[in-house]
């Protein structure tokens, strides 16, 4: 959904970058490579600042129906043949931390789980990582399904990074959450969240 002011949550300011830089220049920090930026609305100043940090776009022609699990199903489908897992992080997140990114993909690679997801007080969050043995059951889902309808049947494979950061659970949904955010993340308001 658009901020109040029109502007697309993605491309909010967070610190003189938008929300989706931020995001990605984690995610690299984090050395996730490749960086894969999903666009839908305002697909094209979306992808510039994508671009701009360094993310490979792709476009969701599907975006529209509101689902991410389309997003999810475009950027799997792109993924480089000797991918062995991906790691879903929301674009509208931007309390998540590269400490918390790093320690869901060291979890995966010494713990040989088909899901790691990071976990603040019992509630699991994202970003959420998927081993590539899922990716054709995810490919498989209908339109109107769910990626929780495959994590929640691989319970038994499913490891749990427990954090102390409720950022892995809050995003920006309206322009309270956005002010809110910003508090928490010691960022001074905007005009638009003042």
């Amino acid at each position: 959904l658009p901020h109040e002011s029109g502007v697309p949550k993605v491309l909010l300011d967070w610190g003189g970058v938008s929300i989706i830089e931020h995001i990605i220049s984690l995610l690299r920090a984090a050395s996730v490579d490749p960086v894969i930026a999903i666009t839908g609305r305002a697909a094209e100043a979306v992808r510039d600042h994508a671009e701009a940090a360094g993310a490979h776009v792709v476009h969701n022609p599907d975006y529209a129906r509101g689902e991410m699990l389309s997003s999810i199903k475009a950027g799997l489908l792109v993924l480089p043949p000797d991918a062995d897992a991906v790691l879903i992080a929301l674009g509208d997140q931007p309390r998540i931390t590269t400490d918390t990114i790093a320690r869901v993909i060291t979890a995966y690679q010494t713990g040989g789980a088909l899901i790691v997801a990071p976990s603040f007080n019992m509630r699991r969050g994202h970003p959420i990582l998927l081993d590539r043995a899922l990716w054709a059951e995810i490919l498989a889902l209908p339109e109107d399904g769910a990626l929780r309808t495959v994590i929640d049947a691989h319970a038994d494979h499913t490891a749990y990074v427990v954090v102390d950061d409720d950022g892995v659970l809050r995003d920006v949904d309206t322009p309270a959450d956005y002010a809110a955010e910003r508090e928490r993340a010691g960022l001074p308001p905007t005009d638009s969240t003042a």
